[in-house]
């Protein structure tokens, strides 16, 4: 059974950064997709990020340039290093792994494993 365990959210001033961690149990996280949703306050789930079992990084316009995900094959961890934060990036993270199609790299619907979430709060 494969379990994600994340950690490093947290409270941060707009403009600081924060880096999440996705520690991966149970498959190796090169044989997934692994992907990173958030939920703000009130609002549905959306995705922000991924890195593709063919070694594509995919953003949003909101996250390209500012968010960045890392792979660390020999700790089985991906990381999402998050810059420039601003209050609307404020959400609960989920990092996710499946092995869907390509064309659905950026769904939550074809996602197998989650894990447990956690809270990134920005303040102004």
């Amino acid at each position: 059974q494969v379990q994600l365990v994340e950690s490093g959210g947290g409270l941060v001033q707009a403009g600081g950064s924060l880096r999440l961690s996705c520690a991966v149990s149970g498959g190796y996280i090169e044989d997934y997709h692994i992907k990173w949703f958030r939920r703000p306050p009130g609002k549905e789930l959306e995705f922000v990020g991924a890195h593709s079992t063919t070694g594509g990084y995919y953003y949003t316009d909101s996250t390209i340039g500012r968010f960045d995900i890392d792979m660390d094959n020999a700790k089985n961890t991906v990381y999402l290093q998050m810059n420039a934060l601003r209050p609307e990036d404020t959400a609960i993270y989920y990092c996710a792994a499946d092995a869907g199609p390509i064309r659905s790299i950026r769904d939550s619907g074809t996602v197998v494993y989650w894990g447990q979430g956690t809270q990134v709060t920005v303040s102004s």
